[in-house]
């Protein structure tokens, strides 16, 4: 069977490292058959490879059957549409879009099951997610209560937000820590523990940076089942934390430093509250030993998913349609903050858009 010819749209930090993984063998079967940037000077590093200064010429060239769009993150919607419409595999960055609406427009350009459609959320090949998806979808934790994850660990100095005019601005990025590094943490919210029903936020605009957008979030979330959760974020701590601490009725689960514990009640909370005689009496405990095998494949392992996907049919780790509900739940949470209100999900799309467009009709950094 013939590779698949891969063409990467967008050849930033991310697309450089994407074409790099391809040419160095990291993905099996995957040839990097063309690039695309308006940037000379980006597609100098790749000499032996056909470039191309749009990827519209790209995707009617002939010269590939899939594509990984990796433009900053306004453009993934249009580029995405002309590489579906253009019958091409597609592989897209995070976030799928910067806000709803646009995710509803380009999920619908996909074909349908034979044009494979993915993104990129790697830290779905974490096997400690993984692990921890396990134990919540076997039933192990029985119902799931209440969870925290604070995810501080994302620090970036100022010079990192002068290092391309788009961003950390509202024309050009959409949105801060939400849109750019925490898409990942808010898929594997609704990943592991579902879409939340009701958001209420508290975001802080240019804290830590000369930024107009948010680089420190406090949030609120309910789900239909009862279950709460705060999730907390932000660009501007050192040295930061990751710790996602999740209480369920048999017991309580942390996720941190790479490593999964599991404090199990030996009797279910609720049963043991309606049971007791002691009126301060807890459940007696024990530690149960997590095993987590396998290791993280981050990027590459994305795309090696995508590449079997189209040659073989397997599923895909991350398929694009899923890529819709972080990106609502990052609207939702700049909605709350900026109007005070406690949102519904499922958000209204247009209703932030109009509010995105506000923001970038007011901003000074355009």
């Amino acid at each position: 069977m013939n590779p698949v010819r891969l063409g990467i749209v967008g050849l930033g930090l991310m697309g450089s490292n994407h074409a790099r993984s391809v040419l160095e063998g990291k993905v099996s079967r995957a040839v990097l058959a063309a690039v695309s940037d308006p940037n000379p000077d980006s597609l100098a590093p790749f000499p032996e490879v056909p470039h191309f200064a749009r990827g519209s010429d790209l995707y009617g060239s002939g010269a590939v059957d899939a594509v990984l769009i990796a433009t900053p993150h306004p453009a993934h919607v249009a580029e995405g549409i002309a590489a579906l419409e253009a019958g091409l595999h597609v592989l897209v960055e995070k976030p799928l879009a910067v806000q709803k609406s646009a995710c509803e427009q380009l999920l619908a350009a996909h074909r349908g099951r034979k044009q494979v459609f993915a993104e990129m959320f790697n830290q779905r090949t974490d096997p400690v997610y993984r692990k921890l998806r396990e134990l919540i979808q076997g039933g192990e934790l029985g119902a799931v209560r209440r969870v925290q994850w604070t995810v501080t660990d994302w620090f970036r100095p100022a010079v990192y937000y002068r290092g391309g005019g788009w961003r950390a601005t509202w024309a050009g990025e959409g949105g801060g820590v939400l849109l750019n590094q925490c898409p990942h943490n808010l898929d594997l919210w609704q990943w592991l523990f579902g879409q939340p029903a009701r958001v209420r936020a508290f975001t802080r605009f240019g804290r830590y940076h000369d930024i107009e957008v948010e680089d420190d979030v406090t949030a609120y979330f309910e789900n239909h089942d009862g279950m709460t959760g705060v999730f907390i974020t932000s660009t501007g701590e050192a040295p930061g934390t990751n710790r996602l601490e999740v209480a369920a009725e048999r017991g309580r689960v942390v996720v941190e430093g790479g490593k999964v514990t599991f404090t199990q009640n030996e009797v279910p909370m609720s049963e043991f509250s309606r049971t007791t005689t002691g009126a301060f009496s807890k459940p007696a405990v024990r530690e149960i030993d997590v095993e987590v095998t396998g290791q993280a494949t981050q990027h590459a392992g994305i795309m090696t998913n995508f590449i079997d996907a189209i040659l073989d049919g397997v599923p895909l780790i991350a398929p694009a349609s899923e890529g819709i509900r972080s990106v609502e739940l990052a609207n939702a949470m700049l909605l709350s903050s900026f109007t005070g209100e406690t949102i519904e999900l499922p958000l209204d799309g247009a209703r932030y858009a109009a509010w995105l467009n506000e923001r970038i009709a007011k901003s000074g950094r355009r």
